[in-house]
């Protein structure tokens, strides 16, 4: 059976649209520092991590230089470091990609895939969730906080609004695991991870080995509209193929959803 088929019910479906559902998942990440990790980055990624500033979430992709989705990201920039996190179908291609194409003296890689934790709120209660908890809640969508003290940090991110989740938290698995308690006594439903493909897919959101394949095109699953790609960031690799469509041309094909 794939991680993709779905079943569920009426009552866990109204769950996941509406009230607070909270899934822990242990996806691909990655941490990225040094002298030029923003730079280098931002000449590969599809959106723009510059324009943002400091305790961002931002949603991009790697791209093949013709223009194929290699591996999708939720980026978090921080002062210190940008925290990358992909499915884990995606982990050896980016390790690869990170090899070939970002320096060491400049952007440091090191790989927390196994040892961190994301916990995803989702539902439309989520928020509310999250109020009731006394976490500290970052200051608006798309903008990330410190939570959990400075001996191991959780760094905790409002989505964009188009997202199929309220918030994520990433770092260690303890810190997570406390937080994720916080949010459950405060009214979160425990979830898994079929919950969260629901909700990406009620909300039009492509994924890696589903609706991405080797040959896909941004603009064909819908990264104009969720706000995936950057058109006035500058060069990134596989970025002429994406301008030259916007601009230009079109897609044979688009990724659409169907409501019965």
């Amino acid at each position: 059976m794939s991680e993709f088929d779905l079943t569920l019910d009426r009552d866990r479906l109204s769950e996941v649209r509406h009230g607070a559902v909270l899934v822990t998942s242990e996806p691909a990440v990655f941490r990225v520092q040094g002298p030029g990790a923003l730079t280098c980055l931002q000449g590969l990624l599809t959106n723009d991590l510059v324009k943002p500033g400091d305790n961002s979430l931002v949603y991009g992709a790697l791209l093949t230089p013709k223009g194929a989705l290699v591996v999708d990201y939720w980026v978090i920039r921080q002062a210190d470091a940008l925290t990358l996190i992909a499915p884990r179908s995606g982990h050896e291609a980016s390790l690869e990609l990170f090899r070939r194409q970002l320096p060491p003296r400049l952007a440091r890689v090191t790989d927390l895939t196994g040892e961190a934790r994301v916990a995803w709120l989702i539902g439309a209660h989520g928020f509310q969730t999250l109020a009731k908890s006394g976490v500290a809640i970052p200051e608006s969508s798309g903008r990330v906080a410190s939570v959990g003290g400075e001996v191991s940090p959780v760094a905790l991110a409002l989505a964009p609004e188009a997202a199929p989740f309220v918030a994520l938290a990433v770092g260690a698995e303890p810190a997570v695991a406390a937080l994720s308690s916080r949010l459950l006594l405060a009214g979160a439903l425990p979830g898994l991870e079929s919950d969260l493909h629901a909700a990406r897919i009620l909300c039009g959101w492509p994924a890696l080995g589903a609706e991405i394949d080797e040959r896909t095109l941004p603009q064909e699953v819908r990264y104009d509209q969720i706000g995936g790609v950057s058109y006035t960031k500058g060069c990134y690799t596989g970025q002429e193929t994406v301008a030259r469509l916007h601009f230009r041309g079109h897609t044979n094909r688009e990724l659409r959803g169907l409501r019965w």
